[in-house]
């Protein structure tokens, strides 16, 4: 993953829709565990109140780390 590596706390959006647990492409989590040795994560979905509506193990490939704050150019995404 380069230096797009996946930490724990850091909020994520899904690049993948998960009808099965009712998550969709574009909703925001926190990744809440780092599994396997980061080659997996397990993310927690909250509503506006921060009452968790669902908690899910997901592989890199189906998150996508966001920003708040600008990055260098030489990230790797």
């Amino acid at each position: 993953m380069g230096k797009n590596t996946v930490k724990l706390l850091d909020v994520v959006a899904l690049t993948v829709d998960l009808p099965e647990y009712n998550l969709y492409r574009g909703q925001v989590g926190t990744v809440v565990e780092l599994l396997a040795g980061g080659a997996a994560f397990e993310v927690e979905f909250s509503d506006r109140s921060g009452r968790t509506y669902e908690s899910v193990s997901l592989h890199p490939e189906q998150i996508i780390v966001l920003h708040f704050e600008p990055v260098s150019p030489d990230y790797e995404l």
